[in-house]
């Protein structure tokens, strides 16, 4: 028996880090005979590459991830995003840019009722718009948000194994890179996240960091002191007593930061 071609079943895939949040939504989609979850990733860089071989109709997109944030994701489809849904955990304040666009958004935990009207909004904009349109339309909504968020937010969210730990990023003495984590030192405290050094200093306010070689950002303002080191490298000496040794590829970067 041919399938009815009057009631199309949408394609959707889910991106998010967090196991309990694919399967609430996965679970949710089950009620959905519009829609089909026919992927879900937990590891964004592996969800781009198969997003960009097998696009799908709608993209439940996670905000905040390791690695990859839901805009990188956004950013790295360009015009070949699909209608995308972002997954977020943040207040109303933060998200009204979504009000006005095509674009919707979820609140974690994602509820019942409140999925069920953002996929009557997603089934009516892919049944009238044609798809070349909708990267543009995601990019604008993605601008609209980041506009939207502070420029230098007062806490920092590090995404530990059992609790999410929220941080004034001034109180953050420098970042170390450790293969696939980074370490996190706060005062006498160190916290061990899964998250890229390079992802992690985008979400830090602008000039507070310096990379100083390819491991480490150092807070400026707890740097005391600066030793000369060979080959025109330096030695900071921290506000903690650690001693941190710049690179030869960073050397300029960190003169300028710190006035040298």
């Amino acid at each position: 028996m041919m399938a009815d071609r009057a009631a199309p079943r949408w394609r959707a895939v889910a991106v998010d880090d967090e196991p309990p949040a694919l399967e609430r939504l996965r679970t949710l989609l089950r009620e959905a005979p519009a829609f089909e979850l026919v992927a879900a990733y937990d590891d964004p860089a592996q969800a781009v590459a198969e997003l960009r071989r097998s696009p799908p109709d709608v993209l439940f997109l996670d905000i905040q991830m390791p690695g990859l944030s839901g805009f990188d994701v956004v950013r790295a489809l360009g015009d070949a995003a699909p209608l995308v849904v972002f997954v977020t955990a943040y207040d109303e304040h933060a998200i009204r840019a979504f009000e006005v666009s095509a674009v919707d958004y979820l609140l974690k935990p994602i509820h019942r009722e409140r999925l069920a009207h953002t996929l009557e909004r997603v089934a009516e904009r892919l049944a009238g718009a044609p798809r070349p349109e909708l990267g543009a339309q995601v990019a604008e909504v993605v601008r609209g948000l980041q506009a939207a968020l502070p420029a230098a937010p007062l806490r920092i969210a590090l995404k530990l194994r059992d609790r999410h730990l929220l941080l004034d990023p001034a109180t953050i003495d420098r970042v170390d890179a450790d293969g696939n984590l980074l370490h996190v030192q706060v005062g006498q405290e160190r916290h061990a996240i899964r998250e890229t050094l390079t992802a992690f200093g985008e979400r830090l306010p602008a000039g507070m960091f310096v990379r100083v070689n390819r491991s480490t950002l150092v807070n400026v303002a707890r740097v005391r002191q600066v030793e000369p080191w060979f080959n025109g490298d330096f030695v900071l000496v921290l506000a903690d007593g650690a001693r941190v040794t710049s690179g030869r590829s960073y050397r300029e970067r960190l003169r300028a930061a710190l006035g040298l």
